[in-house]
């Protein structure tokens, strides 16, 4: 009874207090910009900025849906980002997945050398590689298509690295044992590697549709047609003029918020367990 009672459960009481008291300020002061900004899609422009500032749903979410049809066609504009979301990610999956196995699994000449310039190319700014990659894009008459948004990134860096890392603590005993049972490389991938390798798979998909989802520099420059805009594309035209309609920009914004919203919760359980994989090579 006493150990139920005594100074030290009490200073841990106390302590347990505190830390929930911290990690509930910490969720209200994250939480705080997403309920305002679902908050502000239901309101017009005036009432967003008006005083006392409004905390409660309106009645303005479809008007501000139908003047953002109208000024940008956004329903067309979400489903472009959703078909080159859903690609990029099925695609560059593969092609990171592939080469982070054979980084961890295949001794090969040069090997050292190549992954350390996949290394040097994860602290490379974005905005260095823009001219060439323009010029690039342009000499193969690529531009205001959606292969000249997808292909250049196909290879990324930090989702190579991720899966190497992921890669390198599956067993190599379990790889030979499959060999000597005569099974071949790509069946050995397919059949032993991937489904071992799932949670990081998860982390691989959900990293890779926010960073097309969220893509706004490399789109702005390679889409010309507005018929071909992505969503932060589209977001930003609706701030070139003068006069910003904020209601309009804010719903956007929500209406953009949510397929990243419905994939982390379906994924989250693998999220973490996924970017912790490797963390400590076997």
């Amino acid at each position: 009874m006493a150990a139920t009672t005594g100074p030290a459960f009490r200073a841990s009481r106390r302590g347990q207090v505190l830390l929930t008291a911290v990690m509930l300020a910490l969720l209200a002061f994250t939480v705080a910009p997403l309920y305002w900004l679902a908050i502000a899609s239901t309101h017009t422009s005036h009432d967003i900025f008006g005083r006392p500032p409004q905390l409660l749903p309106g009645g303005e979410l479809g008007t501000n849906l139908g003047h953002l049809e109208e000024s940008v066609g956004f329903g067309r504009v979400v489903l472009n980002s959703l078909l080159l979301s859903v690609t990029y990610t099925v695609l560059g999956g593969i092609v990171c997945t592939l080469a982070g196995y054979g980084f961890a699994k295949f001794r090969f000449r040069g090997q050292g050398l190549m992954f350390s310039v996949l290394l040097l190319a994860l602290v490379v700014p974005t905005q260095l590689t823009i001219v060439p990659l323009f010029k690039m894009m342009v000499n193969l008459d690529w531009l205001n298509t959606y292969q000249a948004v997808l292909l250049p990134n196909l290879a990324l860096p930090f989702g190579i690295f991720l899966m190497r890392q992921s890669m390198g603590s599956l067993p190599d005993e379990l790889l030979q044992a499959g060999r000597i049972d005569g099974c071949g490389e790509l069946r050995l991938f397919l059949r032993i590697a991937l489904p071992t390798m799932r949670p990081a798979l998860a982390a691989l998909a959900m990293f890779l549709f926010l960073f097309q989802w969220n893509d706004f520099l490399w789109p702005l420059i390679a889409l010309r047609d507005p018929a071909s805009y992505t969503v932060p594309v589209a977001l930003a035209a609706l701030t070139g003029s003068s006069d910003v309609d904020y209601g309009q920009l804010l719903t956007g914004t929500a209406v953009a918020a949510v397929p990243m919203a419905v994939l982390f919760l379906f994924l989250q359980k693998h999220f973490v367990s996924g970017m912790l994989a490797g963390a400590v090579k076997q």
